[in-house]
Parts: C-alpha cells; sequence; structure tokens
C-alpha cells in the first residue's frame, strides 16, 4: 500500500522567481571558467570590504549586543580568510583528475574524474554565526561554480535586510541572492528542486529539511549541533584546562554549535577547575552588561536557559554563578555564566544542546567510563580532549566518534582551511570547507574515453561459448 503523499507547500513567488532565473542562467553557461569563479570571489570579499562596518552593525543590531571583536574575528576574519583559500587552491581543485584504466579496455583510453557544477545551491543560515555561516559555504559554492540561494534567519532580519540590498551590487540576482526569512518561510525554501541544499541549525530542524528536501530527492548537507564533550585527562594542567575551555563557553555567550556542552573532569580535580574558572571569568568580564559580552539573542532562548538553570536545581545540582558580584541586565539578555556540579541525565541540561553560557561538570575515575557515557548517547559533533598522553588521546579518538576532535584546544579544528568540517550521525551529514567543500558543490564526473581500438568488441562478442568463454575462464583462474 503507498503512503500517502505529502501536502504540496505554497512556495513565495520570489523563491520561485528567483530560483528559475538561476537556473536558467546555470543551463545557459553551466560551467564558468577559472577566470570567472575567481572574479565572483572576489566580488564576495569586495562586497565584505565595502560593507564592514554596516555588516558589524546589523549584527550588533540583531543580537542586541553582539562583541564587535567577536564578530570580527569568529565571522569577518575567517570569511575573508576562506575566500583567500579558495582563491590560492582553485585551480588545484578544478583541475580534472586522472584515474586508472582497466586492462580489457587499452589500449590507449583513458579514464578522467572532472569536477563540474552542481546548478543552484540553497542554504539555510542560522543566527548565531550568520556572516560566517553564509560566506563560508559561498566561497566552496562559488569555486566549484554554481549559484546560490540564501535564506537568513528569523533572528537575523537586519543583517538579511542588509545584504539583501548591498549583494547585487558586486554579483546578478541569477547568481546570488539573500532573503530575509519572513516567518515560518524555511519549509518552503527547502521544498524547491535545489541540485544541492547546505543545512546549519537544530537537529530537529534540519529532520525537516531533510523531509522537504525528500520531495525533489535534492541531496542535503546537514551541519548540526549536539552534546559535545571535553575530557580533562589526569595529567593535563587544570588551570589550562580551565583557561581554553572556559574561553570558548563565553565566546559568544556560548551561543555554538560545537562548544563544550559538558567537561569530564578526573574526580579529584573539579574544585581546582572551578576556582580556576571564577577567577579567568573575573579577569576576563570586570562588566557583564559591557560590549565585550555578547547577549542571548532573543527572550525565548533567555527564558529556556533560566528554566535549564531551574530544573538541574531543583533536581540536585549545585549552580555556580561566576558572576555572582555583577548585577546582569536581563534587559539586554545578559545571561550569567554557570558551572553546573552534580549533574544528572534526568536534567534538561544534560538531555538537549545547551546552546548558552552554562556549563556542566561530570567527574570520572577510568577512562573507559567516560567513552561508554559518551557513546551511551548521539554522536557528538566535536570532541576535546586534553592530554598529553599519546596513548590516552588515541584512546578517545578511537573509541568515541565525533564530527571532528580538537587535542587539548576547543573549537579550533572548525577554523582550520585545509580541514573538512561536518557532524556524523545526529550530528550531521556531509562536509564543507577546503577541497572537501569544492566537492560536496560539484559533481565529480567519472568519463571513460575509448581508445582507437575496443578489445571488448574483439574478444567478448556473441556467440560466448568458444573463444569468449575460454578467455573469461581464464582471466577468473588468474584473479582467484
Amino acid at each position: 500500500m503507498n503512503a500517502p503523499a505529502m501536502p504540496a507547500l505554497t512556495i513565495p513567488a520570489e523563491f520561485q522567481s528567483c530560483f528559475d532565473a538561476q537556473r536558467a542562467a546555470y543551463l545557459a553557461a553551466p560551467e564558468p571558467s577559472y577566470d570567472e569563479r575567481i572574479a565572483h570571489l572576489k566580488a564576495l570579499a569586495q562586497l565584505l570590504k565595502d560593507n564592514k562596518d554596516d555588516l558589524v552593525a546589523a549584527i550588533n543590531t540583531d543580537y542586541g549586543n553582539r562583541s564587535e571583536f567577536e564578530t570580527l574575528f569568529a565571522e569577518y576574519f575567517v570569511v575573508l580568510e576562506t575566500i583567500a583559500d579558495a582563491i590560492k587552491n582553485l585551480k588545484k581543485w578544478m583541475k580534472p583528475q586522472r584515474r586508472r584504466v582497466d586492462f580489457l579496455t587499452y589500449p590507449l583510453a583513458r579514464n578522467r574524474v572532472v569536477p563540474q557544477p552542481l546548478g543552484v545551491v540553497g542554504v539555510i543560515v542560522p543566527w548565531n554565526f550568520p556572516l560566517n555561516l553564509s560566506f563560508c559555504p559561498l566561497a566552496s559554492i562559488f569555486a566549484a561554480g554554481n549559484r546560490a540561494m540564501v535564506k537568513m534567519s528569523e533572528n537575523s532580519p537586519a543583517l538579511a535586510r542588509l545584504l539583501a540590498r548591498v549583494s547585487p551590487r558586486y554579483l546578478p540576482v541569477e547568481k546570488l541572492a539573500f532573503f530575509e526569512d519572513g516567518g515560518g518561510r524555511g519549509p518552503a525554501f527547502s521544498s524547491l528542486p535545489f541540485d544541492h541544499l547546505l543545512f546549519t541549525g537544530s537537529g530537529a530542524t534540519g529532520r525537516s529539511v531533510m523531509a522537504s528536501a525528500a520531495r525533489n530527492l535534492t541531496p542535503v548537507t546537514l551541519e548540526l549541533g549536539g552534546k559535545s564533550p571535553a575530557i580533562v585527562g589526569p595529567d593535563f594542567p587544570i588551570a589550562t584546562a580551565a583557561e581554553r575551555i572556559l574561553w570558548v563557553k563565553m565566546f559568544n555567550a556560548g551561543q555554538i554549535c560545537t562548544n563544550v556542552d559538558y567537561v569530564f573532569l578526573p574526580k579529584d580535580r573539579e574544585s581546582a577547575f572551578v576556582d580556576h574558572c571564577r577567577q579567568l571569568f573575573a579577569a576576563r568580564f570586570p562588566d557583564v552588561n559591557g560590549p565585550d559580552y555578547t547577549s542571548i539573542i532573543d527572550d525565548r532562548a533567555f527564558a529556556r536557559l533560566e528554566a535549564t538553570l531551574d530544573d538541574a536545581k531543583r533536581k540536585g545540582a549545585i549552580l555556580v554563578n561566576l558572576a555572582d558580584k555583577q548585577n546582569c541586565d536581563a534587559g539586554r539578555r545578559k545571561f550569567p555564566p554557570h558551572l553546573v556540579l552534580n549533574p544528572t541525565d534526568d536534567m534538561l541540561l544534560m538531555q538537549r544542546e545547551i546552546f548558552g553560557p552554562i556549563l556542566p561538570i561530570k567527574t570520572y575515575e577510568d577512562r573507559q567510563e567516560v567513552a561508554d557515557y559518551v557513546n551511551a548517547h548521539d554522536r557528538p559533533l566535536a570532541l576535546y580532549p586534553f592530554t598529553h598522553d599519546a596513548g590516552l588521546c588515541d584512546f578517545y579518538i578511537s573509541r568515541v566518534m565525533s564530527g571532528g576532535v580538537s587535542v587539548n584546544e576547543t573549537l579550533l579544528h572548525v577554523g582550520q582551511h585545509d580541514l573538512p568540517f561536518g557532524g556524523v550521525g545526529a550530528s550531521g551529514m556531509g562536509h564543507y570547507h577546503a577541497r572537501e567543500g569544492f566537492n560536496t558543490f560539484s559533481k565529480l564526473r567519472p568519463i571513460f574515453y575509448q581508445g582507437p581500438i575496443s578489445p571488448i568488441q574483439w574478444f567478448f562478442q556473441p556467440p560466448y561459448a568458444k573463444r569468449p568463454m575460454k578467455i573469461l575462464q581464464t582471466m577468473i583462474r588468474f584473479k582467484t
């Protein structure tokens, strides 16, 4: 019995007309030259350079308060670096690959794998790093020769309006177009028959995006989140671990998909870790209401974080407010950072991604205990082992699967331009960044070129009973 058909969605006219224009432009000129791709990448970079202050201001407006340094460092600078890396390596990425030819097709035959543009790529961007997570994919998409439609988050209206307004000055809408969410238009966007669709966001929304894309058998790359653990080995200096973990947990007020969601400490190191975190936070953020400490994105997220802490306290956790001598401005959504001691699995903060400045601390006695705990849950987007013991480090990398790994550090594997980025299992599927990004948004097309003589035509034509069968049986004997 056939499953009932999913109801058709009404596609907004601006989505459909843009898609039709980009598809027509692709069909008219499906393979931009190397020089054209370089020009497109340089146009992206010029858009950023010409509008730097306006872009920073728009992101700040959408957040309520977004640290200018964090925007420039984690978004603006990283994007310019990514574009520069694509320009530097594009000729190498575009080069057809030579592949071995099977002997039955000799002589003078050739095999090649030729990367070709897919066509029109859709990009769905979250609010937490809206410039990074739109322009870094665009660098790969344009390097591969495609066209792109980008839907921004409902929490990024100021940035979306700015990009929609200025983008046509640098690239025609047949090449690149930005759209506001406009309130619940995501399912319609992901229902367009894109040649590839990239989504970054939550697992729940990722499942919906994948279901929408399935209507058209559109391939998807999903960059999701999850509960990424840090594991501090017994040999690692606790002060250094606290310094590196607290840095990422406070960056963007913890609103990062690859953030440390909880930390495992040796059983006797918890107090020292807490003390170092107190000292570090007081030194780094003497005024949480100042511009360096980023706001929570909206009232709903702020209320969710409050409810998460209330739930943990009610179920027996000990809360350590790192800003306990400062009064956070709730009106500006400045959420006080907390360590949570004695977390249990029935607490909300251990059941879903926290996405805020709250850090649960678990203790352990045995490394297998840690591996078993992480493996009993969804595979995380990142893993952060802290140890100078190579054997212990290899144990965690081998026994705990994750999207990526930073050893003795947090987050920085994501910023390595020659490393692919992507999740595994519930934390995502597919990769982009660097050559892997170019490959994701290309059709790596296998092409066989026959030579002047075809051995198949000589030796394997019917009737098969005599010479063809003898030759085949001889070949089989040599293979076995």
